[in-house]
């Protein structure tokens, strides 16, 4: 089993996430309050894309902690973080 070994990216990740819970609280409270349909949809397409951004993070950071270990190195690290970032950047140019 894989667990975050970086507090920092765990932080980061819940703060992704309570960000999102937010978001769909007002979704369900513009429901509640009968806004219109494309509004409503407009906000669960924001609820959507921070939870893909999440996802993505988190995908990166089980790559970074994963590889990390396997190479196991000082200079192939910092080369894995580089190729990770542009990793993050190319997936997230898929959304």
């Amino acid at each position: 089993m894989v667990t975050f070994t970086d507090a920092k990216t765990r932080t980061d990740l819940l703060n992704r996430l309570k960000r999102a819970e937010g978001q769909l609280r007002g979704v369900q409270r513009m429901i509640e309050e009968d806004q219109p349909c494309l509004d409503i949809a407009g906000q669960l397409a924001a609820v959507r894309k921070a939870l893909d951004s999440t996802y993505v993070r988190l995908t990166v950071c089980y790559m970074q902690q994963e590889l990390g270990a396997r190479l196991a190195s000082s200079d192939r690290g910092l080369r894995l973080v580089e190729v990770m970032d542009e990793v993050q950047a190319l997936m997230a140019k898929l959304r």
